[in-house]
């Protein structure tokens, strides 16, 4: 199993139309072959003083049967239809790919 944390920052304003997408395709990619676990997150205020909150990130946690299942994944037709709708609303993403040891 492979675990995948995937942030989204999202232009001011854009946050509940990036949630809407992104939500609306859950059912089709939880549907996919390899798929474990995929969900959205944002940030709650939970008073930590080494917390860093910024509302305009959007969490991705994803797990994964392995590295195969998640390139299938990002290379699935909904996914690529996904990233056509909101490509105006993203101005970044990075991953964190990983293995629980």
């Amino acid at each position: 199993m492979i675990c995948v944390i995937a942030s989204i920052r999202v232009r001011e304003g854009a946050r509940d139309a990036f949630l809407e997408i992104f939500n609306d395709n859950i059912p089709r990619v939880k549907a996919e072959p390899g798929c474990i676990e995929y969900f959205p997150a944002v940030d709650v205020d939970a008073r930590l003083p080494v917390q860093l909150q910024d509302e305009l990130v959007v969490t991705i946690v994803e797990k994964w049967q392995g590295v195969d299942a998640l390139h299938e994944h990002l290379a699935s037709p909904h996914m690529l239809e996904y990233k056509e709708k909101v490509k105006d609303l993203v101005t970044e993403v990075s991953l964190k790919v990983l293995q629980p040891v």
